[in-house]
């Protein structure tokens, strides 16, 4: 087996921040790419954000196996040396709020004069085209502004926002697919380019079967379906009571429908034309949800998980953060690693989505404390010597 990974020998300057960014580049890294993280003195704002000076487990997730530069990107040496690695590198990945680069100096323009193979990559929150362009954003306000939050929760409550961070984490994700885009021009090409993807622009996608319910009904539908199917086309479709907690369960189609009611002992209703097409059974979503309900109230959640799925009907438990930190997600080569550092203290990483046959995966690592990497970046990537480390260090540049 191959040792060589997809992304050996890639260096990536991670400026970037909270969690799109920093997703991105954890996928990167888990392909083999070398990230260095460049931060400020006080570090990048997920860093502390919880109590005291104890490194938060957020920055841990997101930032296994990545090295830390501490860098004053605002001073005039500091970014004189952010374009010396930028001659040396192939990517800047950044998604800072609109405008910074440019206000520093190190707009795509800049770093392309001094390489004209670097591909700078920017998260943004809003279109480029749209009318909130300049506008700051963080998860919230995207999820506010794509019908995330309109479609999301009870019908007769108010809007309520997705509780993972999907804005960011589907920005970041499409930015790394842009980013080994350009690279894979660039062999062609020879050359770099900017590269941009906006949350708002990454979320609307997931809405699709909010709009395509939309458009079917001709605006007629709610806009909020609870756990229901967000376009209201698939019945059974809900999460359901048990004796210890609540399974989710669809039909997607008659074949499902038959093989649920057999379990109910319900041939009345896989027989009957009232119920025999999903058109059907959505007209009459509430007396299903309720004989639904009745039945798989009667047993445990395993037993009905464990008897649908023996009939290939789609189904799952509802599990907890609890079930999931204790279950087969967490572990070596998991989704959820964990990790030692040198101290020995223990911390969790992200483990990869994307499963390449030809490229082995990453070894798991912690993530690193702030400027840990400092030194050793700037000696054998700059050449700076021992004296040049202490006049920047006194001189608060890094």
């Amino acid at each position: 087996m191959t040792t060589q990974r997809a992304l050996d020998g890639i260096v990536v300057l991670d400026l970037s921040q909270v969690y799109n960014g920093p997703y991105c580049t954890t996928l990167l890294a888990q392909l083999g790419a070398e990230i260095i993280k460049i931060e400020p003195f006080g570090g990048e704002p997920v860093r502390w954000r919880v109590v005291d000076e104890q490194q938060t487990a957020a920055f841990d997730l997101l930032n296994g196996g990545k090295k830390s530069l501490r860098l004053n990107l605002k001073d005039a040496e500091g970014r004189a040396l952010f374009l010396r690695l930028v001659e040396r590198a192939d990517i800047v990945v950044e998604n800072f709020s609109p405008g910074t680069l440019a206000r520093l100096s190190l707009d795509y323009d800049v770093l392309a004069e001094v390489n004209e193979r670097i591909i700078l990559a920017s998260g943004r929150g809003y279109g480029a085209r749209t009318p909130q362009a300049a506008h700051r954003a963080m998860d919230l306000t995207i999820q506010a502004m794509t019908g995330v939050m309109a479609t999301t929760g009870q019908p007769d409550q108010p809007p309520t926002k997705a509780g993972p961070a999907i804005a960011d984490f589907f920005g970041g994700t499409h930015l790394m697919a842009a980013i080994t885009a350009a690279l894979y021009q660039r062999t062609v090409t020879g050359r770099g380019q900017h590269v941009e993807v906006a949350m708002q622009d990454a979320v609307v996608p997931s809405l699709t079967s909010s709009i395509a319910g939309y458009l079917d009904s001709k605006a007629t539908l709610p806009e909020r379906t609870g756990n229901r199917h967000s376009g209201l086309a698939v019945c059974p479709y809900n999460v359901y009571p048990t004796s210890d907690g609540w399974v989710a369960i669809l039909c997607m189609n008659d074949a499902h429908w038959k093989s649920l009611c057999g379990l109910m002992a319900r041939a009345d209703l896989a027989d009957d034309p009232a119920f025999g097409s999903p058109p059907a059974r959505v007209a009459r979503m509430d007396e299903l949800d309720e004989i639904v309900g009745a039945w798989t109230a009667t047993t445990t959640r395993d037993d009905v998980v464990e008897r649908l799925q023996q009939l290939r009907v789609p189904c799952a438990p509802v599990l907890g953060l609890s079930d999931l930190m204790h279950g087969p997600l967490v572990g070596s080569g998991a989704m959820i690693q964990p990790v030692r550092d040198e101290a020995g203290r223990e911390s969790y990483v992200l483990g990869t989505p994307l499963r390449l046959a030809a490229s082995p995966p990453v070894p798991a690592a912690p993530a690193p404390a702030l400027g840990a990497h400092t030194e050793e970046v700037l000696r054998d990537r700059l050449g700076l010597d021992t004296a040049d480390l202490a006049r920047l260090r006194d001189r608060k540049v890094v």
